[in-house]
């Protein structure tokens, strides 16, 4: 998602981060997987409300949902257009898209909201299936993660085109069999996307 769908803007997540008082933020935040309450929170060994508490507790003062919301949304520069115009079009053409994301409640509540394009459409408009770090209790580059998708998309890996940012993530799953392509964060991958698909 972040890096691949939405361009990442990591210094704007630091920066409201540390507005909330967390003044060591660089050692809890990281664009593809994070340390702490941080990580604990994407992989689902703790809830958004417990987040919040001990969160509140690191800054010295209660923070409230929006609070933390607004902070990791920093972390969201833009989403290009092309890139949903490109997601829309492979699913005409048959594709199956599957969303594989280091993610949290807090940022989910607007993606999966319909504020999430401008145009009263959630990402998950644009795909057959979302698969969340902190609901499949696994964090990318973990094959734990790739394994329980496969399962549950009832498919192998030499089936898949595996597209993620992450070089550590694409290792992981060009090692299992899938075929991947690395676009840096915020680069147009959809040309090269399309030169794949039909090589």
């Amino acid at each position: 998602m972040g890096g691949v769908i939405i361009t990442l803007g990591p210094d704007e997540a630091l920066r409201r981060f540390k507005a909330l008082g967390l003044k060591d933020a660089e050692q809890h935040l990281d664009s593809y997987t994070q340390r702490g309450i941080f990580g604990q929170l994407e992989k689902g060994d703790i809830d958004a409300v417990t987040f919040q508490k001990k969160l509140s507790r690191m800054v010295g003062r209660e923070l409230t949902f929006e609070q933390c919301r607004h902070a990791w949304l920093g972390y969201f520069k833009e989403v290009p257009q092309r890139n949903l115009d490109a997601l829309a079009d492979l699913r005409r053409k048959g594709y199956r898209l599957v969303l594989l994301s280091n993610t949290n409640p807090f940022v989910m509540s607007v993606i999966l909201s319909s504020s999430f394009d401008g145009h009263g459409h959630s990402l998950a408009d644009y795909l057959d299936a979302v698969y969340m770090s902190y609901e499949m209790k696994a964090l990318k580059p973990d094959e734990t993660f790739f394994r329980k998708v496969l399962i549950a998309e009832q498919t192998s890996p030499s089936e898949c085109l595996f597209l993620d940012d992450g070089p550590r993530n694409v290792a992981v799953a060009s090692q299992i069999g899938m075929r991947t392509y690395c676009p840096a964060n915020g680069e147009d991958w959809t040309g090269r996307l399309y030169e794949i698909l039909s090589e």
